[in-house]
């Protein structure tokens, strides 16, 4: 690292929602452009900088400031290229020159304990003197805040967001209660909290210390699909974190359940603990699901006929359980269809649309994400949506920056859907808060039909809404098995059945559309996948490289997909001098590239152009797991442009891409309701518990031209075998069963 001191002598940009900087300094009458955080740094100051010099590809060598510390001027050019800088509003030069000609040295001093002496130079009032007397008060407390932060490690763009949001209660905030950041600050978890809380002083069994872990250990829990953990594991969880006695913690848990914060509520023979808010959720997705189930008068003999009038017109011929499924989605106020590939869904919800039309009813279909509502609409011919913007998704601003924003739907129980029928396909990949706010938006009366596959993997979010819809055994459900004569001409539709049977399909038969090759070494499986990604498939199947997919079960690995997205970019997307490029963290994004969303922002706007560069649509969010590719760089504006799609564009600040990853590798987890010409599915080694059957089947229903399995046989015969899951602790089931039964 090295030191450098001098002036500011001009800002040529500045993010101001995260500080960060591009300026001109000049040090030793050489001029160095610096980047970094300089959120209270202004033209015209002295600053120490700490950093080192970096070769950026297309302006040359930059200082990276790591920190840097504004130094008073300590002599009378310094304070008037200060003064005059703008830096004070409403001086200027000639005044400035004025100011430091009348107290000299003593300039700053009298400017902040005796601003009212101001009034002594010409040209400025009382009123004058008492405004930029705030004005150095100000600059002066913000200076402070971030040197009293600079001493707990805290980053300069996190000490922006934290003055941001508190001011000069800051030092309160960090001597008392640290912990309180976790809770106000984006992007400061407990991990951040408790250092700064131990460079304070604050105690290992501190009160606030204790319900913090608590709350980060529900939090992670959460990341990881849970609605609740039982009491027993939730304290496990605290004292290898915490390392202090369980008796502790329990005492904690107990207070945080009193205020309310947590419940503790029985499911199964767990004791479950749950953040109020997702209990909440659950018990009141299980009640609308409840009150939503009313069963029609309509005479079902009646509903065959039409049905059979309607199998004339469409030309087509429903077997006896798609029948059925359609008579349910007439007769009843909420129906649950679950089946595989090739079962017939697409041919039932058409039927089903049909059917209301006649009717006259007002038909509203949706999907979790753009991909598959994009799907939904092409297979129906009938438009739909992502069921966030069915909702009416909407953003608050906040008061200081994009983290204050909150969201909102529009429609909710105060404003519901104006709908007959509402139905929904991909169920699996709903999460408890999506239901959540859906099931608010639908009023009783109105028809909701939910499609799905129980097999899939369950959602990114938290909760197995689906599997525990289907388990509560309260609701009509269509379980489609039989594959349709026209998929069965499919290896893939095929093999995806038996995969799920627990079948070993034969691979020793090369098929165009399914066939696996095997090694037992990772570096000739990446050999094999970017001679397939990169020319046999596109070549075989009259697709671009950018279609095709690489899904992997694992983040780390050799084949993981964090191994796995340098070297695809290296092949698919080189450099080039026509294309720019930005390093964030340890990526670097370049034009071209292949990206997805990795959490939900609410706050992102995104806007569909014509071709002509007209704004036709624009809306909000983007959602953890949405892929689209870098359409443009700006590196001016410090801006990355993706295209979500191929419709919607989303603009980013460079400070803003840790939401961003390379896509040319996915998850299978992370893949969920899209679909693509041909994947390719790497499977050498990993632990059981991922490597299961439902991850397998997951995978190879992504495909819909060509599956290709990389690695062992031996591997895919044992995840065919092993029907172990990692198991959700969630309770929806559990409180539709009670509320029915409370009914009854």
């Amino acid at each position: 690292m090295e030191i450098i001191t001098g002036y500011i002598e001009h800002i040529i940009y500045r993010n101001d929602e995260n500080g960060y900087t591009v300026l001109n300094l000049v040090s030793g009458g050489e001029d160095i452009t610096c980047v970094g955080s300089f959120k209270y740094a202004d033209e015209g100051e002295n600053v120490e900088v700490t950093g080192e010099f970096t070769e950026h590809a297309v302006y040359g060598e930059q200082f990276k400031v790591s920190s840097y510390e504004v130094k008073s001027p300590e002599d009378a050019l310094s304070m008037i290229r200060y003064l005059g800088s703008g830096a004070i509003k409403g001086v200027g030069q000639a005044l400035a020159d004025r100011i430091v000609k009348k107290f000299g040295d003593d300039t700053f001093r009298i400017m902040e304990e005796e601003p009212e002496r101001l009034a002594e130079v010409r040209g400025i009032s009382e009123r004058k003197a008492r405004e930029i007397a705030v004005q150095v008060g100000e600059k002066q407390e913000q200076r402070r805040v971030m040197m009293f932060l600079q001493q707990y490690g805290v980053s300069n763009a996190l000490s922006v967001k934290i003055y941001n949001k508190y001011g000069d209660e800051t030092f309160n905030v960090i001597n008392e209660n640290p912990y309180m950041l976790a809770d106000d600050i984006r992007g400061v978890g407990f991990k951040i909290a408790d250092e700064i809380a131990k460079k304070a002083g604050i105690r290992t069994d501190s009160d606030y210390r204790i319900r913090s872990a608590l709350d980060h250990i529900l939090n992670d829990a959460s990341g990881e699909g849970h609605c609740y953990l039982p009491v027993d594991e939730l304290l496990s969880r605290a004292e290898r974190l915490l390392e202090v006695p369980v008796e502790v913690i329990r005492i904690q848990l107990e207070n945080a359940v009193m205020e309310q914060r947590l419940c503790i509520k029985p499911v199964g023979d767990d004791k479950a603990v749950y953040k109020k808010p997702v209990y909440l959720m659950e018990l009141g997705c299980a009640r609308r699901l409840v009150d939503l189930d009313i069963v029609t008068e309509d005479d079902e003999e009646a509903i065959r006929d039409r049905i059979g009038v309607l199998e004339k017109n469409e030309k087509t011929e429903l077997e006896d359980l798609q029948k059925e499924a359609v008579v349910n989605a007439v007769k009843n106020g909420l129906t649950i269809i679950t089946g595989g590939p090739g079962t017939g869904k697409t041919t039932i919800i058409n039927m089903i649309i049909r059917y209301f039309e006649t009717e006259g009813m007002d038909i509203v279909l949706a999907a979790p994400t753009g991909r598959a509502a994009k799907r939904m609409s092409e297979t129906t011919g009938y438009e739909a949506s992502t069921i966030q913007r069915m909702l009416h998704l909407t953003v608050t601003d906040g008061e200081t920056d994009m983290s204050d924003r909150n969201f909102y739907y529009e429609f909710n129980e105060d404003n519901p859907i104006e709908a007959d029928v509402v139905i929904i396909d991909e169920m699996s990949m709903v999460d408890i808060m999506l239901f959540n706010a859906l099931l608010k938006a639908i009023p009783v009366g109105v028809r909701l039909i939910l499609v799905g596959d129980i097999n899939q993997l369950p959602s990114v979010g938290p909760g197995a809404v689906l599997k525990d819809v289907i388990l509560s055994e309260c609701f009509p459900v269509v379980y489609l098995k039989k594959i349709f004569r026209q998929s069965e001409q499919s290896n893939i539709v095929v093999n995806a059945h038996k995969i799920n049977e627990g079948v070993h399909p034969d691979l020793n038969v090369k098929n165009r559309d399914f066939f696996m090759l095997e090694a037992d070494r990772s570096d000739v499986i990446l050999k094999y996948i970017v001679q397939l990604i990169s020319d046999k498939l596109p070549r075989e199947f009259k697709v671009k490289p950018y279609d095709l997919q690489v899904l992997t079960p694992m983040r780390k690995g050799n084949l993981g997909v964090e191994a796995l997205n340098p070297v695809l970019q290296r092949y698919l997307n080189p450099p080039s001098p026509s294309k720019k490029e930005y390093e964030s963290g340890n990526a670097i994004f370049r034009e071209g590239d292949k990206v997805m969303q990795i959490k939900n922002n609410y706050s992102l706007e995104w806007e569909i152009t014509s071709k002509y560069g007209i704004g036709i649509d624009r809306g909000m969010g983007v959602f953890n797991g949405d892929t689209g590719m870098i359409c443009e760089i700006d590196t001016l504006n410090e801006t990355l442009t993706v295209e979500y799609d191929g419709m919607r564009r989303v603009t980013y600040p460079f400070g803003g891409l840790d939401e961003l990853e390379h896509a040319y590798a996915v998850t299978i987890h992370k893949s969920q309701g899209s679909e693509y010409p041909a994947v390719i599915i790497p499977l050498l080694s990993g632990p059981r518990l991922l490597f299961n059957r439902n991850l397998l089947y997951t995978g190879v229903t992504r495909a819909r031209d060509c599956v290709v399995l990389l690695g062992s046989m031996d591997q895919i015969n044992s995840m065919i075998d092993n029907t172990d899951e990692y198991l959700r602790y969630t309770g929806l089931a559990e409180q539709i069963k009670a509320i029915a039964e409370a009914g009854d």
